[in-house]
C-alpha cells in the first residue's frame, strides 16, 4: 500500500519539476559531509529526486525550490556567512530556497516520530525562525495544496 510520501512524490513527478534521483552513494556522502542522517521523508525524497521545483521550472524563479543535496548546508553559513552560534543553531540546515534570500530550514536537533521539524527563515530577521511543519511530508502536503503560495504566511 502506498504511503503518504509515495503519493506526494508521485504528484511531484506528475505535476512539478523534479531533478534526477540521488544515488545511495550520494546520500551516504552527504550524510558523511553534514554529520547527520536523513530522516525517512528526506531519504525517500532524495532517492526519488535530488531536488525539485514546485509549480514552475527553476529558470522561472519558482517560489519553492527543494535544494539538491549538494546545496544543503548549515543555515548560518549560507545566510550569514559565519559558522558561529550568534548566527543560528548549528542544527539548522537549508532545505528549500524561497526567493530573495529566504529559506525553509530543517532542524536536525528537533525530531518527533523519527522526522525532523521545518522552520521558516526570513532573511531580514534571521536567526529568528518560526516553526512551519513537524516533518518534510507534512510540509510537502501543504505546499503542494497551496497553489504556489507560502501557506504558513496566510494566517
Amino acid at each position: 500500500m502506498p504511503t503518504n510520501m509515495d503519493r506526494l512524490l508521485a504528484e511531484i513527478s506528475r505535476s512539478h519539476f523534479p531533478e534526477p534521483p540521488a544515488t545511495p552513494e550520494q546520500l551516504a556522502a552527504f550524510e558523511a559531509r553534514v554529520g547527520w542522517s536523513l530522516d525517512e521523508d528526506l531519504r525517500a525524497f532524495y532517492l526519488h529526486c535530488d531536488g525539485a521545483t514546485l509549480f514552475s521550472p527553476r529558470e522561472k524563479a519558482p517560489n519553492y525550490r527543494v535544494l539538491p543535496l549538494g546545496e544543503v548546508e548549515r543555515a548560518r553559513v549560507r545566510m550569514r556567512h559565519q559558522d558561529t552560534d550568534t548566527f543560528g543553531a548549528a542544527s539548522w540546515y537549508t532545505l528549500l530556497y524561497l526567493q530573495d534570500g529566504d529559506y525553509v530550514l530543517v532542524d536536525v536537533a528537533q525530531r518527533a516520530g523519527g522526522r525532523y521539524a521545518l522552520l521558516d527563515a526570513f532573511h531580514e530577521t534571521y536567526p529568528s525562525v518560526e516553526p512551519i511543519a513537524a516533518s518534510f511530508s507534512a510540509f510537502l502536503e501543504k505546499a503542494l495544496a497551496s497553489g504556489d503560495s507560502y501557506f504558513w504566511l496566510e494566517e
